[in-house]
């Protein structure tokens, strides 16, 4: 264990919100069967078992990068965009069985990862590639569950997140919006107003009902606006 602080990117003890993230998500991956994980996922083109298979393949990455700065020997989360499209195709066929161990495993991994995490470094998306601190591979993590944990569309959505992690969300996706859309952003239920770009355009509904949306995910029948929701594509 680093001797210095543990990073915090998202509240009082990050981990522990990704650590009760991860266990939520594993128990609707345990109930998901065979035929499920081939039914159509929220995103577009990819089945449940494409985003289970992709949950658990960031896990192993993100456990290996992590180990690798912690040991000394640098890995990267991913070697290569290629290879990791790949794993996600071979892996999504699995059985519910394979993919319920693979999670687990795999999210093990990465929770040994960073009960030990260091609190300084930096560790390669792929190599040459997109640069990422601890705290962003924290707070990476809790998107990749949070997020596609709703998008399996299977009993878990936006509204079932957590306060902290809605509100979170809803800031990180904003400031990255900026470029392709102007609004302001009034959350309701935690009585917080955010803008877009330059703001001006009003939109209103939940922190969660607003993230989800900024994602470009979900038509926004929920928000109430009154010029109409701009079009977004996807957030990477």
């Amino acid at each position: 264990m680093s001797d210095q602080a543990t990073p915090d990117p998202v509240g009082a003890n990050p981990i522990t919100a990704v650590l009760e993230a991860t266990h939520r998500y594993l128990q609707t991956v345990a109930t998901l069967t065979d035929e499920q994980l081939r039914e159509p996922s929220l995103l577009p083109g990819w089945t449940r078992g494409h985003v289970v298979a992709h949950v658990a393949l960031n896990a192993h990455g993100l456990a290996r990068a992590l180990r690798g700065l912690r040991t000394g020997e640098p890995a990267p989360v991913y070697d290569s965009q290629e290879q990791r499209n790949a794993d996600i195709e071979t892996y999504a066929g699995g059985s519910a069985a394979e993919l319920a161990s693979l999670s687990q495993m795999a999210c093990l991994r990465i929770a040994g990862e960073l009960r030990l995490i260091k609190a300084v470094g930096t560790v390669e998306r792929t190599p040459g590639g997109r640069v990422m601190t601890v705290v962003d591979v924290v707070e990476a993590r809790w998107r990749e569950v949070e997020i596609h944990h709703a998008d399996l569309d299977a009993g878990y959505s936006p509204a079932d997140w957590p306060v902290d992690f809605a509100a979170y969300l809803l800031e990180k996706v904003a400031e990255q919006r900026g470029e392709q859309v102007d609004a302001t952003l009034h959350a309701q239920d935690i009585g917080k107003t955010v803008r877009v770009g330059k703001g001006g355009h009003g939109i209103a509904g939940t922190a969660a009902a607003l993230a989800w949306w900024l994602t470009g995910r979900g038509d926004g029948a929920d928000l109430v606006a009154i010029r109409g929701l701009p079009t977004l594509g996807p957030w990477a």
